[in-house]
Order: C-alpha cells, then sequence, then structure tokens
C-alpha cells in the first residue's frame, strides 16, 4: 500500500506535497505500524517456537502473589512437586510388599538403595557415613527422578535452570559445613591451612583454599545445568533439522531418517547421562563430606 501511494505521486507529476495532503496520513500511519507490528510478532514467534531454547521456558500456571513477593506456580514448580511425589510412590509401593526374592520394581528399588550405600557413601565417607545416608539418598533419588521426568516429550526439565541447581547445591553445602562445624568447632578453619605450611605464605594459602572451597558450589551447580541443557539442545535441534528435511520433499524426506536414528541413541545417552549426572553431584557431595568430616 506504501509502495503505490509513492508510485502514484511520483507518477501523477504533480507537487509532492499536494499529493501527501490528499492521503489520509493517520490510516496509512496505522496500517504501516500494525503490519510492522504483525510481522514483527509472527518472526519471533517463529524464530521461539523454532528455537531450541523454548522447551527451557517457564511458564506461570497459577499466579500468586503476597506483598511484594512472588509465589506463583509455574511448570516447574509443577514439575518439582511431582518428582518427589513420584519418587516416594515409587519406593513406598515397590517395597511395600517386600519378599525374599524381589519382583522388578523392588529390585530396582533395592538396587538404587545398595548403589547409593555401598558404592558411593562407603566409599567416600571413611566416618559415621551412614548418619548421612538419608540426606545423600534423597538428594539423588531427587535429582535422577527430575532427570528421567524431564526427556518425556512435553515435559519440563528441573535440573536444566542454574537457578535450580544451584540452589540445590547451597542447602546440601550449607548442611556439610553445618555437620563440619558441629563436629570440630572453629577447629574446621583449619581445612583451609594445610599442614606443614609455611607461617609466611598462610594469607596467600587460606585465600587460595577459601576461593577453591567456594567454588565447589558453583562447580556442583553449573556441572549437572550445563549437561542437562545441552542435552536437551541437542535433542531439539536434530529434531528440527530432521523435520525439515521431511518436509521438504524429494530425497531429503528417505534421509531424514539419518538423524532420526541419531535422534534416538542420543535419547539412550541422555537417560544414562541423567543417571550419570545424579551419580556424580552425589559423589562429589560425599567427597565435601567426608573432608568436612575428617578435615582432610
Amino acid at each position: 500500500m506504501v509502495r503505490t501511494i509513492i508510485c502514484g505521486i511520483k507518477d501523477s507529476g504533480s507537487n509532492p506535497f499536494i499529493c501527501l495532503r490528499e492521503v489520509n496520513l493517520g490510516r496509512l500511519k496505522w496500517l504501516f505500524c500494525n503490519q510492522f507490528t504483525m510481522v514483527q510478532i509472527h518472526y519471533f514467534a517463529l524464530m521461539f517456537f523454532f528455537s531450541p531454547l523454548e522447551q527451557f521456558s517457564i511458564n506461570k500456571l497459577l499466579s500468586i502473589t503476597i506483598f511484594c513477593f512472588d509465589f506463583s506456580i509455574t511448570n516447574s514448580t509443577v514439575l518439582v512437586v511431582f518428582s518427589s511425589v513420584f519418587a516416594f510412590l515409587f519406593f513406598t509401593l515397590s517395597c511395600a510388599n517386600a519378599k525374599i526374592i524381589p519382583g522388578g520394581w523392588q529390585s530396582i528399588a533395592e538396587f538404587i538403595y545398595e548403589f547409593i550405600y555401598f558404592n558411593v557413601l562407603s566409599e567416600n565417607v571413611k566416618k559415621n557415613g551412614s548418619l548421612y545416608f538419608p540426606m545423600l539418598f534423597t538428594i539423588f533419588t531427587f535429582i535422577l527422578f527430575c532427570n528421567m521426568l524431564g526427556m518425556i516429550p512435553y515435559s519440563f526439565t528441573v535440573t536444566s535452570h542454574i537457578v535450580v541447581t544451584l540452589g540445590l547445591a547451597m542447602m546440601a553445602f550449607l548442611a556439610i559445613n553445618i555437620i563440619g562445624i558441629k563436629t570440630h568447632g572453629f577447629h574446621m578453619l583449619s581445612l583451609f591451612l594445610p599442614s606443614g605450611a609455611p607461617i609466611a605464605l598462610a594469607p596467600l594459602l587460606v585465600m587460595i583454599e577459601l576461593v577453591s572451597y567456594s567454588f565447589r558450589v558453583i562447580s556442583l551447580a553449573l556441572r549437572l545445568f550445563a549437561n542437562m541443557m545441552s542435552g536437551h539442545c541437542l535433542l531439539k535441534i536434530l529434531a528440527g533439522f530432521a523435520w525439515t528435511m521431511l518436509s521438504s520433499g524429494g530425497i531429503l524426506t528417505i534421509l531424514h531418517l539419518l538423524p532420526l536414528i541419531v535422534i534416538f541413541a542420543i535419547v539412550g545417552l541422555e537417560l544414562s547421562i541423567g543417571f550419570l549426572q545424579a551419580y556424580v553431584f552425589t559423589v562429589l557431595l560425599c567427597i565435601y563430606l567426608n573432608d568436612a568430616i575428617s578435615l582432610h
């Protein structure tokens, strides 16, 4: 429409200012702005829909505001509650009628229990490790079920958000420090100064050890967050690539099976990574707990 008016002005041979006065500039401005806005909306909507980061968006399901604090229920909240309830029901129901010769679900529950106790806790915490088994078992199962449920299509991966993994790491690390202070008192500060170190280097060594000790929380959170987010992004990119090849027609309709096969292989890899990341997170917590208890 704008192009037609400009061409008419050029072809008329008359004064362009007179022609412009004859045009309804208000309507022209309204049409132009609305058409431009609609193009922008459609562009960003398509970019957001096909973006691999779209799956990580947090959407409000129920808005709750108390004073200036936002307690809204989101899709992340629902998946956190659902993962916790699902894990609780799984272990409760699978072991409700426990038998000497376990069935399928009981075998899985016993495997997870024995794996955490013997392969994770007993090998990394040498002193009174069984006292802290409930905490470590709860953290492992929570991360594991969040990772596994996040693999369901149109679900939500809670551990793909840094705020969740950082909050979980901070709470666990705070609990470990409380255990260390309760066990050793202020003698726990000797953890920041290696035995036999020269007194002259004490300020520098304490600073280095303190920074290294503090970054344990960040490394715990970033490792879990980055692995889960990158894997899901890769799946979304490959799925979009396969769909584009399928919709293009021709020989690409057949060739789209190649990325589709890769997707199935990566799904299996992501399931193993979900278990592995829960294992690594718990093992590192055990190592940090052993340092706080044994002071080395």
